[in-house]
């Protein structure tokens, strides 16, 4: 366990089968595994940040993406199953990586927080441009190969190479 846990993009939009950018079956599949260990971080006190998708309807982004995670429409909220308690941050993100004009490395920082636990979707986007944010601000990174996922098995496997041996992060199984 470390010292935070960061949960990306676990909206409707991504995981539900209806979504506007559902990543199909891997998305619902990790939802029980994430649930399971924001209980494990919330029992100890740790903190926990949900990271989320969250555009504007006109968002450059959707030249290459469908539309998705609108402020404001229900596909930009978290899946029901992992809803944020009192007290837990959220930080709205534009771009890919989760620190990328937010106040996450600051939040962090606060709390003097030195190595984050990452978990959510999608390994090849979201998440790998979080983790190698993360890296280059110095936080250690571990990734839960069974709490992250993507659309495509092999750009999830490459991801989590690239958070490996590339950036530096951890990739593991924690029971």
């Amino acid at each position: 366990m470390k010292d935070c846990l960061i949960v990306v993009d676990m909206l409707k939009d991504f995981i539900e089968p209806d979504g506007a950018l559902t990543i199909g079956s891997p998305g619902p599949k990790i939802v029980p595994g994430i649930k399971k260990r924001l209980e494990a971080y919330r029992q100890k006190n740790l903190p926990v940040i949900f990271v989320c998708d969250h555009h504007e309807p006109e968002d450059k982004e959707f030249r290459m993406f469908p539309p998705h995670a609108i402020g404001g429409e229900e596909g930009s909220e978290i899946v029901s199953e992992l809803k944020p308690r009192s007290g837990e941050k959220v930080v709205l993100k534009r771009r890919f990586d989760g620190f990328f004009g937010t106040d996450l490395d600051l939040t962090l920082r606060e709390k003097n927080i030195k190595s984050i636990e990452i978990a959510g979707v999608l390994t090849n986007i979201c998440v790998l441009y979080t983790v190698a944010q993360a890296r280059m601000l110095n936080y250690e990174v571990f990734v839960d190969r069974n709490l992250v996922a993507s659309n495509d098995e092999g750009i999830h496997e490459f991801a989590l190479q690239e958070i490996e041996k590339t950036l530096g992060g951890e990739v593991g199984e924690e029971a």
